[in-house]
């Protein structure tokens, strides 16, 4: 027997108050997601589209309209506890040191929650190997003002990452940040994805970062968003930098950008 499919998204919809329902204006529409247990998946498409509020259903955060979501073999009625995420903005707290920031879940996320106290060194080293696997070392005690752009994310992603979640949420984590930096962190979060295998969800403008890191891009449409191109990488694992000057993996950025050019050129909310 097939094991269930760890995201699935099953004719979703969503309007964002009972008015738009009644007008039919809706920010998503006729969702259909199937995502395996430990697969990497990237969300591309024009602003606009749709990318954040699919994050938002798929953390709980907003319940469809219409259609069912089931995550992890259960139905989402509510924010969930089993993921973690990370956004543009890292937000560490400014009066917390860093490995006092990557804590943090531990402290409000239940079953950590009402047992930290009593397992705080424990946690503590956990939440410095995690650091030091981004290359934070020598960095867990300094705060935020202390750390570059680059610095804070890996410090927000090992945050997302603390509570050993099974779904990493990604929106946008590396796009403020210069190209040196954001290829690098491509290659921090290949490493931790490849040794825990946990399922992650990225939303990025960025088509060579989807195509470097995925498993299988989607593309949405224009509002209303919908999923228009499901697009596998047949590229080998493990992939280093050097796969992004291959024909390759130009040919398959160059497809997606493609697909999206083709997008812009419709009017909103024209079906693709």
């Amino acid at each position: 027997m097939t094991a269930p499919h760890f995201v699935d998204f099953e004719d979703v919809w969503l309007a964002y108050d009972d008015d738009l329902l009644a007008r039919s204006q809706f920010a998503v529409e006729a969702i259909d997601l199937q995502v395996r247990q430990g697969e990497f998946i990237a969300i591309v498409g024009p602003s606009g589209c749709g990318k954040s509020t699919f994050m938002k259903l798929a953390t709980g955060l907003k319940r469809p309209s219409r259609g069912r979501i089931r995550i992890d073999g259960e139905s989402v009625t509510g924010p969930l506890k089993i993921s973690g995420m990370a956004f543009q903005a890292p937000s560490l707290l400014p009066w917390r040191t860093t490995v006092d920031n990557v804590l943090l879940p531990l402290e409000i996320v239940e079953p950590h929650r009402s047992r930290f106290r009593q397992r705080r060194a424990e946690y503590e080293q956990r939440a410095r190997d995690l650091l030091r696997k981004v290359g934070l070392g020598g960095y867990e005690d300094k705060f935020p003002w202390q750390l570059s752009g680059g610095m804070q994310q890996r410090a927000s992603i090992c945050r997302a990452l603390v509570h050993e979640p099974k779904m990493l949420l990604l929106d946008e984590p590396f796009g403020a940040l210069d190209a040196f930096t954001r290829e690098e962190l491509w290659c921090i979060l290949r490493d931790l994805w490849t040794e825990q295998r946990f399922n992650v969800i990225l939303v990025t403008h960025d088509l060579r970062e989807s195509v470097f890191l995925a498993d299988t891009v989607y593309v949405m449409s224009r509002s209303p968003g919908r999923f228009v191109v499901r697009r596998e990488i047949d590229l080998p694992r493990p992939r280093d930098l050097e796969v992004t000057y291959t024909k390759g993996f130009s040919d398959i950025v160059h497809e997606l950008r493609g697909h999206i050019g083709a997008l812009r050129g419709q009017p909103a909310g024209a079906a693709a």
